[in-house]
């Protein structure tokens, strides 16, 4: 059973195994770095939006000055 699993075997396709045309660098780029980085400044800048509107005095202003 463990030598039917070794490498040798990996160039053979199975039943349904129908692979699709290749990402372009673009392409790839674009879904796996362009597209999260997007994404996270978006959610950040909703978020940002958010907190300033918000009724919490704790959002709005978190920077006391100190007395002395």
């Amino acid at each position: 059973m463990l030598l039917m699993s070794s490498p040798a075997f990996a160039l053979t396709r199975d039943d349904g195994d129908d692979p699709g045309p290749g990402l372009s660098v673009i392409n790839t780029l674009g879904l796996y770095v362009a597209a999260p980085i997007v994404l996270f400044l978006v959610i950040a800048g909703l978020t940002m939006v958010a907190a300033r509107h918000s009724d919490n005095p704790h959002t709005v202003d978190t920077h006391h000055p100190r007395t002395r």
